[in-house]
């Protein structure tokens, strides 16, 4: 029998758990500013940070382990344990094909945006360093077949570079941060040279910048207004892609890349078939157009190749990898959220490689993913994990 290929999925959540915070922060101190879940209207359950819920939908976002995938739970012990617990989390992993499964947050926001809205630094620091330890005492150590990321403060830039030194130093592999973090509240343009530490201290400790689609809700305002159930959620799901090609747009325009160009940039849940275009016309207006772009003696295409990754999940990678470039893209199951492929990740592997050669899946499933996040010498698990 062939063997399955090696597969690191580079964009899975967890759902922390209720007592992520009100175990690590002081109730004396912070009150009922604490990250926790309250009783809402109608039975219901919803989180609360600093006195405002979160539009999360209900106890979790795990619509993928429901019974009906446009449903999340809407109390905490309707919540399926592998959404929430590593030991679950696992069989998960070995039922579905994954070998290594990469992290992002839920409550503390897909992109790590929640807490940046806060007002007060210092709850920003312990809220981001709660999570981030929590991640390694009760995933981490689990099994090294989860691949932690830290979230940070979004600022000052002194603050951030801190808790990345310290998390990286824990263990955490790669940084998630906002990709607009002005949109959180009042600081400055992400694009200002004065952000250039955070971007240096990813180079230096050889961990990718991990920007998560929909981590800037504003920027998809209130387009489901007046919708509800499917019609909404779908909607939702259709739009979060689609805030990457700004958020790429922007990266490319910035100079951060040419500026440093050891750093990595992954662009989680951003789908693939808007790459091409944006891409296209990038090299357009630096081509065509005679845009003068100060400070670049590559054209945007260049420039992303050695330093970006899109991330795909359900389409047909034969057709995108020669535009986008077949080092350039990186797979996931997108678990446990409603869009996942499980629990038929190995069927839509088949269908989304079809015309895939064997050299380049491996490239794309394995070989980009272990390089980008120290696992080159891994081999596949056995299934104890």
């Amino acid at each position: 029998m062939e063997a399955r290929p090696r597969f690191i999925s580079v964009d899975d959540h967890v759902q922390e758990a209720p007592d992520v915070w009100t175990s690590r922060l002081s109730r004396r101190k912070w009150g009922d500013r604490v990250p926790h879940i309250e009783e809402a209207s109608g039975g219901a359950q919803h989180w609360v940070v600093d006195g405002h819920p979160l539009p999360l939908g209900g106890a979790a976002v795990c619509g993928a382990l429901m019974g009906d995938r446009i449903e999340e739970p809407r109390r905490w012990e309707e919540v399926p344990a592998a959404a929430y617990r590593a030991a679950n989390r696992l069989r998960v992993l070995d039922g579905d094909g994954v070998d290594y499964s990469v992290l992002y947050p839920t409550v503390a926001g897909v992109g790590g945006g929640t807490f940046g809205r806060l007002t007060e630094p210092e709850l920003e620091q312990e809220c981001a360093r709660a999570y981030n330890d929590w991640l390694i005492e009760e995933w981490a150590s689990v099994s090294d077949r989860f691949i932690p990321q830290c979230i940070v403060p979004i600022y000052p830039v002194e603050a951030t570079v801190a808790e990345i030194v310290r998390a990286v130093g824990r263990g955490h592999r790669g940084v998630v941060y906002p990709a607009m973090p002005m949109l959180l509240r009042d600081i400055p343009h992400v694009n200002n040279r004065e952000f250039d530490p955070i971007w240096a201290t990813c180079e230096e400790l050889g961990v990718p910048l991990c920007l998560h689609a929909g981590g800037s809700p504003l920027m998809r305002g209130s387009l489901d207004a007046g919708m509800a159930g499917g019609r909404a959620k779908a909607l939702a799901a259709m739009t979060r892609p689609a805030t990457t090609a700004v958020y790429m747009s922007s990266l490319l325009m910035s100079q951060v890349l040419p500026r440093h160009p050891k750093l990595k940039v992954i662009f989680a849940e951003s789908a693939l078939g808007w790459g091409p275009e944006l891409l296209e016309y990038a090299d357009h207006q630096f081509h065509q157009d005679r845009v003068d772009l100060e400070g670049y003696d590559r054209s945007p295409s260049e420039v992303f190749r050695p330093q970006c990754y899109l991330t795909g999940w359900y389409e047909p990678v034969a057709i995108h990898a020669p535009y986008i470039g077949v080092d350039n893209i990186l797979w996931s199951t997108n678990f446990p959220l409603a869009t996942s492929t499980w629990p038929e990740t190995r069927r839509f592997l088949d269908e989304c490689f079809e015309g895939v050669s064997a050299d380049d899946r491996d490239r794309i499933l394995w070989r980009s993913p272990a390089s980008i996040y120290g696992l080159e010498g891994a081999g596949q698990p056995g299934l104890a994990g």
